[in-house]
């Protein structure tokens, strides 16, 4: 309830902000007499007072039953060894420095690191408002063009990575599970930690018979906070699925298990011969690849929430 309270005190912040900024720029507007620097100032007010307006209304559309909650991001090398992997590692990061823009916590559950470079798989747990609403349009598979900088020859590669966002479910939503669908094993974190990691089988799989879904936790000392984490991420993922078989999706889904290559990207990235990240999906593009490798996605997030409303799935997302 205090979550609840806090969000419509910031939204009806927001409205009062923007309306009494709107008013002291009719005013400013009157004073200016023509001066054109002022005008100019109010011009640069009234847009900035605009984009928010446009995001407020955005995240006016986060309705869906848990949208507003915490979110896990999965992340899996695909096609390429190497350069898939360290592709991997960098999506980690685009989605670390997008969180932490939007003053949201990041903790990692799990990584299994690649041979040479990147890694295999990640599991972070993004922890904000509205995190899973913003970010559950990034699920599916994110295509990397660009000069391999492990190729002595200086080739072109093409990498892909996959990414599933599920949300972390609280207790206003009920998942049940048969405990004996679910097989446990235990075994020994990987990376850094210590002695006590190295000695103790402290990290924790489960195994979704029925569906096949597997979840594994190690961030954490304790064999028993481990398997609690984990059971919160199978949750996740069953209510995710549930969620999936309802809008009937099959495009590069995790639950799918959609092969993670040519034809099932949503979005690509391409840095070379040219700069350009495009979305497959809405069509939305940029030139500025630093820019959304840094961690600049809003663009991406605002147009596919704004294309899932449109299609009449906000109700269900």
């Amino acid at each position: 309830m205090m979550r609840e309270r806090q969000r419509l005190a910031e939204g009806i912040e927001t409205v009062k902000s923007l309306q009494q900024e709107a008013s002291d720029a009719e005013e400013l507007l009157e004073l200016a007499e023509g001066d054109e620097s002022m005008i100019a100032d109010i011009e640069a007010t009234l847009q900035k007072a605009a984009t928010r307006a446009e995001k407020a209304e955005l995240a006016a559309l986060l309705s869906g039953e848990a949208d507003a909650n915490d979110c896990f991001i999965q992340i899996n090398a695909g096609e390429g060894g190497t350069e898939s992997q360290d592709w991997a590692s960098i999506l980690r990061r685009m989605y670390a420095r997008w969180a932490e823009a939007h003053d949201m916590k990041v903790e990692e559950m799990d990584a299994r690191e690649g041979e040479e470079a990147g890694i295999k798989s990640a599991t972070l747990q993004i922890k904000g408002e509205n995190a899973y609403g913003w970010l559950k349009s990034e699920t599916g598979v994110h295509r990397l063009v660009r000069i391999s900088p492990f190729d002595s020859s200086a080739r072109r590669h093409t990498s892909f990575a996959s990414v599933s966002v599920t949300p972390v479910i609280d207790d206003n939503i009920e998942i049940e599970i048969n405990p004996s669908d679910v097989r446990t094993d235990t075994y020994r974190a990987s990376g850094a930690g210590g002695q006590h990691v190295n000695r103790t089988d402290s990290a924790v799989r489960l195994t979704h018979e029925p569906t096949g879904i597997v979840v594994q936790c190690q961030n954490d000392r304790s064999q028993h906070r481990n398997r609690d984490q984990a059971w919160q991420m199978l949750r996740s993922k069953l209510y995710e699925l549930e969620l999936q078989n309802r809008r009937s999706v099959a495009d590069a889904q995790y639950a799918e298990k959609s092969a993670i290559g040519f034809g099932h990207q949503i979005r690509s990235y391409v840095l070379q011969p040219y700069q350009m990240v495009k979305d497959l999906r809405t069509e939305v593009e940029t030139s500025d690849t630093s820019g959304v490798l840094d961690g600049d996605i809003d663009l991406f997030l605002s147009a596919a929430l704004a294309a899932s409303v449109a299609k009449g799935e906000g109700d269900e997302a």
